[in-house]
């Protein structure tokens, strides 16, 4: 059984990505490849966001019996 990424592991992964396709020598192929897992992992990065945004929400309501819609950023 494989282990759940963390957002934490997906954003590393996605920034030694982008560092790989800013090379110059890179050819065509491995720069799909490249792009392609960095799509997968943006998905997966973007699906555990959610997930935590609704795991605050959850908190959030069971603390005061309401849930807000206010941004969580701030």
């Amino acid at each position: 059984m494989s282990e759940k990424p963390s957002f934490k592991s997906e954003l590393e992964a996605l920034e030694r990505i982008v560092r790989q396709l800013e090379q110059e020598d890179l050819d065509l192929d491995r720069a799909l490849g490249l792009f392609e897992d960095g799509v997968r992992r943006l998905k997966t990065a973007r699906g555990l966001l959610a997930d935590a945004e609704l795991e605050v929400k959850r908190v959030v309501a069971e603390a005061d019996g309401s849930v807000g819609d206010a941004p969580l950023d701030g």
